[in-house]
């Protein structure tokens, strides 16, 4: 099925395995569908915190880069672990939104600079645990108790900062892994809130993208030059790197099997992933504009 009427670019898809709901961002839009029932788009949420039974967006049929007046550009969005709230960046701030309501619940506030990547983790039942990446080189950290309602300030800055925006964010376990436009990656300790190890040039362009590989202690990362680097997770000694795409990669994903590149080139390669700790990562093929359908 394809998804469909979004005024521009979309940036940020995220599903939801408890509701078979998936939101798509688009300018300063997120759009709900439930593929449950062919693909209907059943609210437009806006970055203001706006609300919009069925499909506010699919009256334009031009593609427009205007936002529209009080609203804001969402850069992305994360789920909790139980598809119970919806964490959208735009501007300066992180927009909450309650999924059993539909409603807006405040925002995560505090950077100086558009947040440009998050990611989230549960840690206990009703807490949530958001981790705030922006170009104003800072992560941040927030404590969100569900219910949680108005300004949420950060519980923790992490020093020291990267030299330039933070492009990827992603956790595994209890390290946080960061990607800047300083072309370096940090490794930090979320409980004692540390900078465990970096790699000032991991690679010769932006770092726009990082992944993790299920059951191995592997990280990815991708960048605008279009190349694709696997790291030791525990060393973070490089093991491998490939030429992924000729254009900047824009996300990674992983399953037990493969690996998922996606790039400014309109396609996706999938990788198979071999003796991962020794960097064996084959290509598999692509889906692009022509073969998607296949």
């Amino acid at each position: 099925m394809s998804l469909g009427g979004h005024p521009n670019n979309v940036v940020s898809v995220k599903y939801c395995n408890y509701t078979s709901l998936v939101f798509t961002v688009s300018t300063s839009y997120i759009k709900v569908w439930d593929i449950r029932d062919s693909a209907k788009c059943i609210r437009t949420l806006t970055s203001s915190g706006q609300v919009t039974l069925g499909d506010a967006c699919s009256a334009s049929t031009s593609r427009t880069v205007a936002i529209p007046s009080g609203e804001n550009q969402i850069n992305q969005i994360a789920l909790n672990p139980t598809g119970t709230f919806l964490y959208a960046a735009s501007g300066n701030a992180v927009r909450m939104w309650d999924l059993k309501r539909f409603q807006s619940t405040g925002k995560l506030t505090g950077h100086l600079g558009p947040v440009m990547c998050l990611t989230v983790d549960q840690i206990s039942n009703g807490q949530d645990l958001i981790i705030t990446g922006s170009k104003d080189h800072y992560i941040k950290m927030f404590d969100v108790t569900e219910g949680a309602l108005g300004t949420v300030s950060p519980t923790h800055n992490f020093e020291p900062p990267h030299y330039d925006g933070i492009e990827a964010l992603t956790i595994q376990g209890d390290n946080l892994f960061s990607g800047s436009r300083d072309n370096g990656i940090k490794k930090w300790d979320l409980t004692q809130k540390d900078l465990l190890q970096q790699v000032p040039n991991a690679h010769k362009d932006w770092v726009c993208a990082l992944g993790v590989v299920p059951d191995h202690p592997v990280l990815l990362s991708g960048c605008r030059g279009g190349i694709l680097k696997v790291w030791n997770m525990d060393t973070f000694m490089p093991v491998g790197e490939m030429k992924g795409h000729d254009s900047p990669i824009n996300a990674i994903c992983v399953n037990s099997t493969h690996i998922f590149t996606a790039a400014d080139d309109r396609t996706v390669r999938i990788w198979k992933a071999r003796n991962l700790q020794d960097g064996q990562i084959s290509d598999t093929g692509d889906l692009g504009e022509d073969t998607a359908s296949n």
